[in-house]
């Protein structure tokens, strides 16, 4: 089992996304008021994920650099604050719940990507409970600090499966796999768990 860790995704970021990309994301000019006030026009409510991706906004980097794993693999990728750049989510509101509501509607499943900083998120709880009671395909991406710490979360994310990478048998190429928190033989590739959200026995 190999979970994602710091490292790793910052070093997709800085890899697989060219520093001017990074710096039009993360630049203050983005996070000023003239982002915060752009026409929701160009929102498209039709357009659909496989995943949408619940996050502390604190973690950025390591997320673009998740996002990128993710494309990587084959899967598309909801993230607010690139896709939906006014939102606010610093703010509790009606209308970025409605928004985040409308997305979730047009993704396949949701990662849980939990940290040290993901207790801080004040949506990160709601988007767990609203896309397990749409679609019960929530799991867990835990990051870790490195591969010699462990995943230790809230309680309650011991209910859902959780997310690592590694290449299937006689390969090479990693992909991504859905694992049981309580039984390491039953797991099952992103890719059939979106389709049919079991976990298959192996053993």
């Amino acid at each position: 089992m190999t979970l994602l860790t710091e490292s790793f995704l910052t070093e997709k970021a800085d890899t697989l996304m060219s520093r001017d990309y990074r710096a039009r994301i993360f630049s203050k000019s983005n996070l000023a008021k003239s982002i915060l006030t752009e026409s929701t026009e160009a929102f498209n409510a039709q357009t659909s994920y496989d995943i949408f991706l619940s996050h502390s906004y604190i973690d950025k980097i390591l997320i673009l650099g998740l996002k990128a794993f993710i494309e990587e693999s084959g899967f598309s990728v909801y993230i607010d604050w690139i896709e939906d750049k006014q939102l606010e989510r610093s703010l509790i509101s009606s209308k970025t719940a409605s928004v985040l509501r409308t997305r979730m509607n047009s993704c396949k499943v949701l990662f849980f990507a939990t940290s040290e900083n993901s207790t801080q998120s004040k949506w990160m709880p709601w988007e767990c409970g609203y896309m397990d009671a749409k679609t019960n395909r929530v799991a867990i991406c835990p990051i870790i600090k490195g591969q010699n710490h462990s995943f230790k979360g809230q309680e309650y994310l011991g209910l859902y499966p959780f997310v690592d990478y590694a290449p299937p048998k006689d390969t090479s190429t990693n992909i991504i796999w859905i694992n049981d928190p309580n039984n390491s033989n039953y797991y099952s590739s992103l890719r059939n768990w979106i389709i049919d959200g079991k976990l298959n026995r192996h053993d």
